[in-house]
């Protein structure tokens, strides 16, 4: 399918209407690959400035590749899912490794956590490489343009719409078209309230014209939220607190926090010392902090455990000087938490 007007009209839109980014005033793949990893999942209000304080304190890839996993971690702190965090360093030692950016598709696919979005992004802004982007703002603009009611987290969907993301996309002016798309759906058709009045698409817009602007695009419901209760404990002794960092395949990987007991082991600790006869305080600060991640909802009480001597912890806790905690990694969770 191809559609001259739809083009012609969204790139006119964009000289006017785009938002001024440093780094579109650029071609460094790094660059580019680092304000895509940053923004997946996050406003670019907030992920503005993370992408410059990764610039100054590394400025090249290979910075960024001998930096170690607490160092990236520790700066990338409040911005949650930490994965990103994890296959960003990841990634730039495999390019690192490579002995500079790769620059085709199946190379830059090739790197941890970059799909097809984030590989057509870099590749289209970096490389002038003809591969249209899909993502959220693609999919809601064509799928109200063009009024298709296909789930676009359905096999058939996601192929359909890729299929027609590409047919629209102008070889020659790849990197205008998809930044257009993407600004075009975060400023223009968004998904509540967008500026219909206003839209250089309204005389031909299939959603506008039949009244479905709210009902696409079309998501099935795949996921069931589960909620979680935790109970952290700030346990201090001689100046120290007791930290540990969580380990592999948890959505905190590499972080640290304080000890923590869930669910039916809520106040094991407390038990614990005790039984043992161990003199202690133990006061209550926050209850049921509430904290929403993409399928589970976590209610998190946080108590201040003061002890004469050390407890018995499981051997991965370490005693951190309170003064230095601020050095260490936490979620955005814990650090609510300790800062309130």
């Amino acid at each position: 399918m191809t559609d001259s007007r739809f083009v012609d009209s969204l790139l006119r839109w964009y000289s006017h209407n785009k938002r001024e980014l440093p780094w579109r005033d650029t071609h460094n793949p790094y660059y580019i690959w680092l304000s895509e990893v940053i923004l997946q999942q996050t406003r670019i209000s907030q992920g503005w400035a993370y992408w410059e304080r990764f610039v100054k304190r590394f400025p090249t890839v290979d910075a960024l590749a001998q930096a170690t996993e607490d160092e990236v971690m520790l700066l990338w702190q409040g911005l949650g899912y930490y994965s990103r965090a994890r296959n960003l360093h990841f990634a730039a030692r495999q390019i690192a490794d490579l002995g500079h950016f790769p620059n085709t598709m199946e190379e830059i696919k090739s790197l941890k956590g970059v799909g097809d979005y984030t590989a057509a992004a870099i590749g289209s802004m970096a490389f002038d490489i003809p591969v249209a982007v899909v993502d959220g703002n693609v999919y809601r603009v064509l799928a109200r343009y063009f009024g298709i009611d296909t789930p676009i987290n359905s096999t058939e969907g996601k192929k359909l719409f890729q299929e027609l993301a590409q047919s629209l996309l102008p070889p020659r002016q790849a990197s205008d078209y998809n930044q257009a798309m993407m600004d075009f759906g975060a400023i223009q058709c968004t998904p509540s309230s967008p500026k219909c009045l206003l839209c250089p698409f309204a005389e031909r817009c299939d959603a506008l014209r039949t009244g479905r602007i709210a009902s696409l695009p079309v998501k099935l419901k795949t996921t069931k939220v589960k909620t979680r209760h935790f109970h952290y404990y700030y346990i201090r002794h001689d100046g120290k607190v007791a930290m540990h960092k969580r380990g592999e395949g948890d959505i905190w990987q590499g972080l640290w926090e304080p000890y923590m007991e869930e669910n039916d082991q809520i106040g094991q600790l407390v038990k614990d010392l005790e039984s043992r006869g161990v003199s202690f305080s133990a006061k209550l600060l926050h209850r049921n902090v509430k904290h929403v991640l993409t399928h589970r909802i976590i209610l998190a009480d946080f108590s201040l455990v003061e002890t004469q001597k050390p407890p018995t912890l499981p051997d991965d806790y370490v005693w951190i000087p309170e003064d230095k905690l601020q050095d260490y990694a936490v979620s955005r969770l814990v650090q609510i938490l300790l800062e309130t």
